[in-house]
């Protein structure tokens, strides 16, 4: 429901932290999408430290935006509603994963081409879209409030790919 912008498919999460650490899970279906999309360019020598790197930064990302999410929402006072939030947050990014290969697909399979990177394009302005989504009704934000809890998510990632880059730069 969520996916769909249902704001009752909140409800599916219990807002609870054995719930909040259950869904850490959806990173085990992200995992393989996440290394498949990956740039494949790495000469053969450089395949091991680029897939340990991959690891780790998405590893980092993963339980970073979680953590840095957990402060920001005390800072702001709505740590009460952060488990359910951090749930539904991880549960869509499956969505989002799975939308982004989809969409992906036909580019990664047939070259890249204009029309065909529009499906990646369209893919990340959804991703963008239900993460937003989620952070302003799971957490009873306002529009900017919940666009804060995206350009952290989108911070992190950006500088954790950055610092990959440089590792695996040589």
């Amino acid at each position: 429901m969520l996916a769909r912008g249902r704001v009752a498919g909140l409800a599916a999460f219990e807002n609870t932290l054995p719930v909040a650490a259950f869904s850490f899970r959806a990173a085990a279906i992200c995992l393989p999408i996440f290394l498949f999309l990956k740039d494949q360019s790495s000469a053969p020598v450089d395949v091991a430290l680029s897939l340990v790197v991959d690891l780790l930064v998405f590893v980092a990302s993963w339980a970073g935006f979680a953590l840095a999410s957990l402060y920001l929402a005390k800072a702001i006072g709505v740590a009460e509603a952060w488990p359910r939030f951090i749930a539904a947050w991880n549960w869509s990014a499956a969505v989002q994963y799975l939308a982004l290969a989809a969409l992906s697909l036909p580019g990664v399979l047939l070259g890249n081409g204009t029309l065909l990177d529009l499906g990646g394009l369209l893919a990340l302005f959804y991703a963008l879209w239900l993460e937003w989504f989620v952070a302003r009704h799971a957490l009873r934000l306002t529009a900017l409030g919940a666009a804060g809890f995206v350009a952290l998510d989108l911070g992190l990632a950006v500088f954790l790919g950055g610092f990959a880059a440089r590792i695996t730069a040589g």
